[in-house]
């Protein structure tokens, strides 16, 4: 058997950490709807005084997300943090003080969906169509098919040369609008690198985004190994914890549900599992579970602490 832990529900592991970081779609809800038992676990959580940051890769900024969750059911009350591309990438323009954002400018050329810079709102930087006034390059999308990659070849070349960081805000390739394909900015990256330019990822897998995750625990003593991650992919969420130390649970609810759904015991389970953990690199999540349920309930062990350390 695959050492990850077959759990029948969340309560297996809550008594386990203190910090939860969840993975929104796929896990708190189907983009339209929460699931069934997702506002229950959320309340078990708080009642147990856990820290809940929500993760996703949503280009939603704070206000947005939070008026998204509330309408599902998932209220501000249920969690402490939403974290987001958006939200990184904005604190990190307008703070400038560390990591890829240190000095990086206050000029930005954008590549961006029907010229949308919305995201740059209230963070003090100036947009420029002139790839020689410009500090840095942001990516956001791309005018497909009105414009192809060619399209942006010669300004992605003279980027290149003047040594400009590129920062991306998500790495997917493709976003799906109603039943139109879009092409993401994650294309516009990589031909990015293919031509020689470095760029700076903002989303999960990518640990910058988990490091903002552990620094807003850390704030409150809860150090990565009292922190689980909850998540429905292996790509994003599975790899991106467990290269920040942090232990992971998959779901098999989410965008795995296909490789399990045929799956009649708890051999063919494991053995999926297997194929899946083969598949990405040999990451193995520390816990598996259905979908959002409790499970087993915990009244002699509700309020149970971690124990601390003697110091």
């Amino acid at each position: 058997m695959a050492k990850t832990k077959f759990c029948a529900g969340l309560s297996d592991i809550s008594d386990s950490y203190m910090g939860i970081i969840i993975d929104d779609w796929g896990v708190l809800h189907d983009g339209e709807d929460a699931f069934p038992g997702a506002v229950d676990c959320l309340k078990e959580f708080k009642e147990r005084k856990k820290h809940i940051i929500i993760l996703t890769n949503d280009r939603k900024n704070y206000d947005d997300k939070k008026a998204e969750l509330k309408k599902m059911g998932i209220g501000p009350s249920l969690y402490q943090d939403i974290v987001t591309p958006t939200i990184v990438i904005q604190q990190g323009l307008t703070e400038q003080k560390d990591g890829i954002f240190k000095d990086i400018g206050k000029t930005a050329f954008v590549i961006t969906r029907r010229g949308d810079v919305s995201m740059l709102e209230g963070t003090g930087i100036e947009v420029t169509d002139d790839i020689e006034r410009a500090d840095f390059v942001l990516l956001l999308g791309m005018d497909y098919p009105m414009k192809t990659l060619e399209h942006y070849d010669p300004v992605i070349r003279r980027a290149i040369q003047r040594r400009l960081k590129a920062v991306c805000a998500n790495q997917d390739s493709k976003g799906l609008i109603g039943t139109n394909f879009l092409m993401g900015p994650g294309l516009l990256a990589r031909r990015y690198e293919d031509a020689g330019g470095i760029v700076y990822y903002i989303g999960k897998p990518h640990k910058y985004i988990f490091q903002k995750c552990v620094d807003l625990f850390q704030a409150k003593e809860i150090y990565p190994s009292h922190t689980v991650m909850l998540g429905d992919t292996m790509a994003h969420d599975i790899v991106g914890a467990q290269a920040a130390g942090i232990d992971t649970c998959l779901f098999k609810s989410g965008l795995h549900a296909a490789n399990f759904m045929h799956c009649t015991n708890l051999k063919e389970v494991d053995n999926t599992l297997k194929n899946l953990i083969i598949q990405y690199g040999n990451v193995m999540p520390k816990y598996l579970v259905d979908e959002m349920q409790w499970g087993n309930a915990l009244p002699d062990r509700k309020h149970k602490k971690r124990k601390q350390p003697k110091r």
